[in-house]
Parts: C-alpha cells; sequence; structure tokens
C-alpha cells in the first residue's frame, strides 16, 4: 500500500472518515475482495502463525539484557516494571491491531501514523520503522558477533571476521520475502532462546549454589542500589522495555493475515510468554548472580557453560535477527514497486531486486553494529528514540484519533480508556526523553572511562 494510493477509476471507494478521502486514504472495493494472483502467497498467515512471528520478532534481544535491569533497579521493581509494562504492551497492540480492522488498506506503520499525521507523519514514521528495524539487525549482528567469539574462544582471531560471518547467515536467513514461510523457523527460533536460557539458569543457580556460602552469599538486592545513578536505572527501564515491542511489525505481519481478527489470540499468547520468560529469567539469573550480571546474560555463566549456552542461542540470534530485515525490505519494496508485478516477489527481475535490497540492507546493519559497539546502549537507543512511539505514545493517539468513539468524558468507558491512554502517551514521552538522555549520558562515560572498545576494531577481548 502506499501513502498516496487513490482508488481505480471505475471502483468504488469506502472512506471511514471523511479526512481519510482528502488525504488520498480511500480502500478500493475491489482490492479488499479480490486478491491478485501473485499475491496469494502472501495472504497464508493464520493467528498461530502470527504468534510464531511476534515470537521471532519479540523474544530474542529483549530477554539476554533483562538480567542486567534487574540489576540496576533491585529485585522488585525488575519485576514490577516488567510484568506491569508487559501488560501495557499487549494493550497498546490491541490498540494497533483495532486500527488495522477498522483500516483494511493499513499495511505497515507508516500507513497508520498517516491517518492521523498526514504526510508528514507517513514519511517521517516511515524513516522511523525502517532505521529502528535495520538497528535491531545490527544489534543482533553485534550479538553474533560476541557469541563466535565466545564460542571459538580464538583471541588470535580478529573479531571483524565474526562480524562478517554473523552478517552473511543474517543475510540468507532473511531470503524468504513471506511471513507464512517465515514462521517455520520461528518454532526453532522459540525452542532455541528457551533452551539457552534454561541452560544458564540451571549453570549459574549450581554455580552459585556451589561457591563459598552458597545462594546466601550472591550479592543480589531488594531495592535499587544506594550507588545507582538516574542514567544507569533508566537505561535498565528502556532495556525492558525493548523487549516489549513486538507492535512496532504488528501490521506488517497482519497484512498477510487470511483472518485479521484473530490478532487478538496471538498478542495475549505472546504477551503472556514474553511476561513469564522475561520475569523469571530476570529475576533467576539475577539472584543467582548478583550485582555482576552480564549483559547479554548468557555471558553471566562460567566460560564453559556461556559457551554451549551461546552455541544454543546462534538459531534465535540469527533467526530473530532477520525477521527485521525481511520486514524493512518488504516495505521498501512495497513502495518502490506499488504498481508493478515485480512486488510479489515471482519473477527473475523481483528476486534479484530482493535480494540486493536484503543485501544493502544487512550491509548497513553491519556497519551499524561495528560502530556503535555497546549493546545495552544500543538497545537502549533503539527504545527511546523508537520503541516509545511504537509501543506508547502513537498507540494512544491511535485511540484518541481513530478508536475513540464520542466525546472522551462521554460515559465511564470513554473516560477510564482515555486516561489510560493519557497514562500510555505520559510513559512514551518520558521514555523518549529520559531514555535518550540515559543512553547518551551512559555512551559518553563508558568512553570517558576507556571501557568501551573502538569502533571496527579486531580486538576479540573488546566485545566480551
Amino acid at each position: 500500500m502506499s501513502y498516496d494510493t487513490t482508488p481505480d477509476s471505475g471502483s468504488a471507494a469506502q472512506y471511514d472518515d471523511p479526512k481519510d478521502k482528502e488525504l488520498g486514504l480511500g480502500t478500493d472495493l475491489a482490492e479488499v475482495t479480490t486478491v491478485h494472483e501473485g499475491e496469494q502467497k502472501f495472504r497464508k498467515l493464520g493467528w498461530k502463525k502470527l504468534t510464531i512471528c511476534l515470537i521471532v520478532e519479540a523474544i530474542a534481544l529483549g530477554s539476554l539484557s533483562v538480567p542486567s535491569a534487574f540489576a540496576a533497579v533491585g529485585m522488585v521493581a525488575g519485576v514490577l516494571l516488567t510484568v506491569g509494562l508487559g501488560l501495557i504492551a499487549i494493550y497498546t497492540s490491541y490498540v494497533v491491531g483495532q486500527v488495522k480492522i477498522k483500516y483494511p488498506h493499513v499495511e505497515h506503520y507508516a500507513d497508520a501514523v498517516g491517518l492521523i499525521w498526514g504526510r508528514f507523519g507517513y514519511e517521517l514514521v516511515g524513516f522511523m520503522f525502517a532505521f529502528y528495524l535495520t538497528l535491531c539487525v545490527g544489534s543482533h549482528t553485534l550479538t553474533g558477533t560476541i557469541a563466535w567469539i565466545t564460542i571459538v574462544d580464538s583471541p588470535a582471531m580478529c573479531a571483524l571476521v565474526w562480524g562478517v560471518v554473523s552478517a552473511i547467515i543474517l543475510f540468507f536467513v532473511a531470503l524468504p520475502p513471506t511471513f507464512s514461510e517465515f514462521a517455520i523457523l520461528g518454532y526453532i527460533d522459540f525452542v532455541s532462546i528457551i533452551a539457552a536460557i534454561l541452560v544458564t539458569i540451571v549453570a549459574t543457580g549450581v554455580e552459585a549454589s556451589n561457591a563459598p556460602g552458597g545462594l546466601a552469599a550472591v550479592t543480589w538486592s531488594v531495592w535499587p542500589p544506594a550507588d545507582v545513578t538516574f542514567a544507569d536505572a533508566f537505561l535498565s527501564v528502556t532495556n525492558i522495555i525493548f523487549a516489549y515491542s513486538f507492535a512496532v511489525c504488528q501490521y506488517s505481519f497482519m497484512a498477510e493475515m487470511h483472518t485479521p481478527k484473530d490478532y487478538v489470540k496471538s498478542i495475549w499468547a505472546l504477551g503472556l510468554i514474553e511476561i513469564f520468560i522475561y520475569t523469571v529469567t530476570g529475576a533467576l539469573i539475577y539472584a543467582f548472580v548478583g550485582e555482576n550480571v552480564g549483559s547479554p546474560a548468557l555471558l553471566s555463566a562460567s566460560s564453559t557453560v556461556s559457551r554451549v549456552a551461546f552455541g544454543i542461542a546462534l538459531p534465535v540470534i540469527f533467526i530473530s535477527g532477520s525477521i527485521n530485515t525481511t520486514v524493512t525490505a518488504r516495505y521498501i519494496f512495497g513502495r518502490a514497486f506499488k504498481n508493478s508485478p515485480i512486488k510479489y516477489i515471482n519473477t527473475k527481475a523481483g528476486w534479484l531486486l530482493w535480494i540486493g535490497l536484503v543485501a544493502v540492507i544487512t550491509v548497513i546493519a553491519w556497519v551499524v553494529a561495528e560502530a556503535i559497539p555497546f549493546f545495552g546502549d544500543l538497545l537502549g537507543i533503539c527504545a527511546a528514540l523508537f520503541v516509545s512511539g511504537f509501543t506508547f505514545y502513537f498507540p494512544a493517539l491511535f485511540w484518541f484519533g481513530l478508536i475513540k468513539e464520542g466525546k472522551w468524558y462521554s460515559g465511564w468507558k470513554n473516560i477510564c480508556l482515555s486516561l489510560v491512554n493519557g497514562l500510555v502517551f505520559v510513559i512514551g514521552v518520558v521514555t523518549l526523553g529520559c531514555g535518550t538522555y540515559a543512553a547518551v549520558q551512559d555512551i559518553s562515560n563508558a568512553y570517558s572511562e576507556g571501557s568501551e572498545r573502538s569502533p571496527f576494531t579486531c580486538d576479540s577481548s573488546a566485545y566480551t
């Protein structure tokens, strides 16, 4: 779908709101009721496969950063934030889906923002959407580099080699153009991250039990540490927020559903699974390792266990990273070839262009991974600048501008939902401002202390 698409001559157009006609956002009824022959393969996603796609996109880097967030804010705040932000993410994802149901022509997040902010919003969020997902691919490239360095344990090998290897794997896994095809890899992805987390939890628990003093000697805290700074604490909050960033790709996935209304089952399934995994992972690994827990969390175990855990986690690192490439490429491809059969990627020209685009995105992501070499801060920047909007303030604005019926004060239901969405909007804006400050401050401190590696370095020890 293109922002400036208008109905073809001779077909009726349907407008859900008078301003849609003004903006050229009418839905071609022929387009709704018929499916182009080349588009058939893009309409095979059911709610179970949608859940798997969301799991692939969401449960990866986030789960590996949560334990270090617990160390910064304490056990009580960590649990409350993980559960509370998870429930909010489920609600905002529900609102995001309501927009798709009401405006079926919406195919990507930028299309939805275009409904409330016009051309400016469409172009702005289109850039944010593609750039954010590319940053996510960069995060996975960096994690892949750390994983290979840990597994192979060969300090003489230049670290850049492992970055290139990670990028090549991400490229090949991202080549399937439909999410229905990608969902098959999702089962491997889910088993991989669960197994890696379980290995890390069990190993750190055994190590803590066998250490002098046992579990009682582990230095974890119920409350935030006395010496924690605002920047450290809020950066940890943004890492938890990053873990619940599944709404950003929801429109892209729902565009392939054969029954879009079933999305509600998917977001509840995903949301509850995420809350459980993140809370258990964060609390147990923090309780077993203590204040020195690493990020990603797989670095918290002994050298041998970390190597095993990273080996098990390789599928999730590359599958979850690649789906972001696929979503980005689908968005760009759809805009570039909106009126051409090439967009269905079922011809030689279509495949060549698709492969080239995936390659370009992967190369950019690799450059980002090497230029911004700090795992926690990269996630924090992503959460502050982008997830704050995709998960919080944009869904709140969608409810007020597209979903709400009547005045905000007309009845208890509207009053309650207005207060809820108002609070969600505030959370988003606070995350945008304070999260950006916290990430930039942490990066500045790290460089002034000389604790971060230089960009594009061959030194493997700098990554771990």
